[in-house]
């Protein structure tokens, strides 16, 4: 039985990340209607930048948290107003958008390849511990913190999806553009706000992974599989759908 209940909180520590990227892929895709492929580059680009602030540059650690989920931000609705949008002006069909995200997935694994080169890197914000044994069941004390922090973001965005103003345009938008258009919401603006939201959830996702885990330039693609195939099992149009199959997945 302590080794049923070990891979199933293995599992859910796993699914704690996935969660993460499937939510933020979800948000994104059932908002705009395309596959954001390029969102696993952004996960991969937001542990690099933890690992710029806080081991090269020797800000302090919440500076350094603050710092990468503000670029990382600015990197996902960037993508948004400089690539997606226009090539939605310009009549793109869902192909050519799906070709132009795994070509910025592409790319920017190739721009951190370049910059910090190919080995793998650690942050190593936290001392090592054996964790605790409980029940036969060992975790360690950082595992908590992952499962607990992404619980709590889990809980903000189903929050602000439900209890505010910008998550119920969300939801219109997402449920039919053309009558949301008709009753005075801004597509544009709804989209680049789940493109923020969307990238800080992925940010979120790549900082707790730097914590715990060697970072490296691809590590991008492997997480946009198994957030992509999470959101899939659940619903790729429901985020608390995604959620739950990341979970399942994990």
């Amino acid at each position: 039985m302590s080794a049923i209940a070990q891979v199933i909180v293995n599992g859910l520590i796993a699914g704690s990340i996935y969660a993460l990227v499937a939510a933020g892929f979800s948000l994104i895709y059932s908002t705009n209607r395309f596959i954001h492929f390029a969102h696993g580059a952004v996960i991969a680009f937001a542990a690099y930048m933890l690992y710029t602030f806080f081991s090269l540059l020797n800000l302090p650690f919440s500076m350094a948290i603050v710092m990468t989920l503000l670029v990382t931000a600015v990197l996902g609705v960037g993508l948004y107003k400089l690539v997606y949008q226009s090539l939605l002006k310009k009549k793109a069909s869902m192909v050519i958008l799906l070709i132009a995200s795994l070509g910025l997935l592409i790319l920017i694994e190739n721009i951190l390849q370049a910059v910090f080169g190919a080995d793998i890197k650690s942050i190593n914000a936290f001392a090592i511990n054996q964790g605790w044994s409980i029940a036969g069941i060992t975790i360690t004390s950082l595992q908590l913190v992952i499962i607990g922090i992404a619980l709590i973001m889990l809980g903000l965005i189903y929050g602000i999806m439900q209890k505010t103003k910008l998550g119920r345009h969300m939801r219109a938008v997402a449920d039919n553009k053309e009558l949301a258009a008709v009753m005075g919401i801004n597509e544009k603006k709804i989209a680049a706000y789940s493109f923020i939201i969307g990238s800080l959830l992925g940010a979120v996702a790549g900082i707790l992974i730097g914590l715990e885990q060697n970072i490296r330039p691809t590590m991008g693609t492997g997480l946009m599989i198994k957030g992509f195939t999470g959101a899939v099992i659940g619903s790729v149009t429901s985020v608390p759908g995604a959620v739950l199959g990341a979970f399942i997945l994990g």
